[in-house]
């Protein structure tokens, strides 16, 4: 045991190796995580592990440090590269708010599991993904000491799908941003409206497109009903992959007018395009979380969304819930929200109310709980033998 762990000090590595990457929920969930961990008080000693040398500075404090690890490769900067530094920095626990984790380190480890989307529906992933899913997350979830699960969802699934003893895997949600619940004055919804190029009226898709995400049929559930009823859908995201048969269908239904391809929105916009928009429209297929669904009812947005998984658990009584195979319940569920002024409104009380129940301070104190108790643990099984004298692995 460190003189730090001794005294309750630790030092804490966090493996950053996908901030800068593309945009979407992982990213915003780690930069929220991330800078509510650094401002709770505590007596630890945060070690920022990069890829990117442009994220040096970007979260500079008195208890942290910032290391620029390399590797030619993601597999060979998990497993390689962030295992040594790991043991260059004398680390008591090793954090990553993503999926992977070294298989083989002398502090104990924790993951993030945002979602098992894989074995849920595995041919909605890339053939390499499912290779990498299949043979290397039961190891890391075998090897961590604990995992955190982003929902109740995700802790079944990661004890049903990985073999996880209950035990080790910790329900923790995702916060909202506060920006999110305070009223946006009506300057600046004019002001996003005409700088977006926003419709009068229109329902909101926010996020990646990919299998999972059910675009397909959203898009033909609009057809149905948004034209008809004068209402756009404004599409806030980007395609990622699998999805071009689905996007296709925007010609053939002849959505072209309708469709406004606004691209990924930052946050200081995106609390007005909310509260302008008549529903957020998210009937997922799989959601392990969702977390527009809880930024839309935190800003006071209807939702439409899916009646199973994260979805359900999120919205459940505070949305309208579809089946997501069901283009006729999809399209049901935009009529009624679009059609019922005083539905909307009850919508929006209802939505509020339950994303008073999340926070990213609450999400970042008990994360850092199952940090602490990780790396006060013993040393993981089968991790290398201690060093010797001369600071080498025996």
């Amino acid at each position: 045991m460190t003189a730090a762990r001794s005294t309750g000090r630790l030092r804490i590595g966090l493996m950053l190796r996908h901030l800068g990457q593309h945009g979407g929920g992982v990213r915003v969930y780690t930069e929220n995580l991330l800078r509510e961990v650094l401002a709770l008080e505590t007596p630890h000693r945060f070690i920022l592990l990069y890829a990117d040398p442009r994220m040096l500075g970007r979260y500079a404090g008195p208890a942290v440090e910032e290391i620029v690890v390399r590797a030619p490769h993601a597999l060979l900067w998990d497993q390689l590269a962030a295992r040594r530094a790991a043991r260059r920095a004398d680390l008591d626990v090793l954090f990553n708010p993503k999926y992977s984790i070294p298989l083989r380190t002398r502090c104990p480890t924790v993951f993030v599991c945002h979602g098992l989307d894989w074995y849920v529906m595995p041919w909605a992933s890339k053939p390499l993904d499912r290779i990498s899913h299949r043979h290397l997350m039961p190891r890391y979830a075998r090897r961590a000491a604990a995992v955190v699960a982003v929902s109740e969802t995700t802790r079944r699934q990661v004890v049903e799908y990985l073999g996880v003893a209950p035990s080790r895997v910790h329900t923790v949600h995702h916060g909202v941003d506060e920006r999110f619940r305070a009223p946006v004055p009506e300057e600046h919804l004019r002001a996003v409206r005409a700088r977006r190029g926003l419709p009068e009226r229109f329902f909101l898709y926010c996020g990646q497109i990919y299998p999972p995400k059910n675009f397909g049929r959203l898009l033909q559930a609009y057809a149905r009903v948004g034209p008809e009823l004068g209402v756009s859908l404004v599409v806030a995201g980007e395609h990622r992959w699998l999805s071009e048969d689905e996007l296709a269908l925007v010609q053939r239904l002849r959505l072209e007018p309708w469709i406004l391809w606004a691209g990924w929105i930052e946050h200081e916009e995106l609390p007005a395009v909310y509260a302008l928009a008549d529903a957020l429209c998210l009937p997922s297929l799989y959601e392990s979380f969702g977390l527009p669904l809880i930024e839309a009812m935190a800003a006071g947005c209807p939702v439409v969304t899916a009646n199973r998984y994260g979805t359900r658990e999120l919205a459940d009584r505070a949305g309208i819930l579809v089946d997501p195979e069901s283009v006729e319940s999809i399209a049901r569920g935009l009529r009624r929200v679009a059609t019922d002024a005083a539905l909307r409104g009850t919508l929006r009380d209802l939505g509020r109310e339950r994303a008073r129940s999340f926070s990213w301070t609450r999400c970042a104190r008990e994360t850092l709980d199952v940090i602490e108790a990780a790396g006060r643990s013993p040393p993981p099984a089968g991790s290398l033998r201690p060093r010797t004298a001369a600071g080498a692995a025996s």
